[in-house]
């Protein structure tokens, strides 16, 4: 640690992980934070495993090197894909975003009949599916592709994205039904969705909890720190700095709709191809 404080390192292949900083911020008021998104090489979906492998060793490496003593991989792609390689070369704690919301997801159901939503990649992976099969529950996974577009193009509050939602999430239930399932938890397994989750809570019935992966990340890094959460959020000072590998203006104005604040400074940084 620097000067005492603790460092945490937050990544993400662009801006989504920003909903995973924006929880850590008020649990975490004695640590500074670094977070770095490697637009230049988004989306780390549409890539083989081996690249996005590749691409989230080189992103982890650049924030130990800025001497980060802890690590959120704030991407549900890199978790999915490159989780145990990042273990593997990294000699500080890592946090991943599957595992924790898995970890909520079976402390939440009470059926043990999970719902998963999240991208292509991510539920392609079954990364969720087979976290939730190691705590006893049962999982539906559905991929949403067109939700991740509309909350970059800021219709976070648009009928039309509010209709998106209804139908996937009609579907997935309908889906449930058909396979005699009783699901009581619906899991957010994409860092962009969060911001969506009103929505998503107005197309669901009350019984069926949302889980935002992005705050059962923060919590858990919260518990592993030993730290707690002050009363109203309350915080004192800490140090952001934030990096992106493309796109400066483009993070300052598009982060701040996922962080709910202004981004005053990006660092520009090469990490290669």
């Amino acid at each position: 640690m620097t000067g005492g404080r603790l460092k945490i390192g937050v990544f993400d292949s662009g801006f989504g992980g920003l909903t995973v900083l924006r929880a850590l911020l008020p649990l975490l008021p004695q640590a500074d934070f670094l977070y770095l998104g490697d637009t230049a090489r988004l989306p780390y979906g549409s890539k083989s495993r081996a690249t996005i492998v590749r691409y989230a060793l080189s992103s982890t490496r650049f924030l130990l090197d800025q001497g980060a003593d802890f690590l959120v991989i704030a991407c549900n792609t890199a978790t999915a894909l490159a989780l145990t390689e990042i273990h593997e070369s990294t000699p500080v704690p890592v946090l991943g975003v599957i595992e924790t919301g898995a970890n909520e997801a079976r402390g939440s159901s009470k059926t043990g009949d999970i719902l998963v939503i999240g991208t292509d990649a991510t539920i392609g992976s079954h990364a969720y599916a087979a976290a939730c099969a190691e705590r006893g529950l049962r999982t539906l996974e559905k991929a949403c592709p067109l939700l991740v577009p509309l909350v970059e193009e800021g219709w976070v509050d648009h009928p039309v994205t509010a209709e998106v939602v209804r139908i996937y999430l009609t579907e997935l239930l309908q889906q449930a039904q058909e396979e005699e399932l009783d699901p009581d938890t619906l899991v957010l397994g994409c860092t962009h969705y969060p911001l969506l989750r009103p929505m998503m809570e107005a197309a669901l019935s009350p019984a069926i909890r949302v889980i935002d992966s992005a705050q059962a990340t923060a919590n858990q890094a919260a518990r592993m720190l030993g730290a707690h959460v002050l009363p109203g959020g309350v915080r004192t000072f800490c140090e952001c700095r934030f990096f992106a590998t493309d796109s400066v203006a483009k993070f300052q104005n598009l982060g701040a709709r996922f962080l709910g604040s202004a981004i005053d400074q990006v660092e520009l940084v090469d990490l290669g191809g």
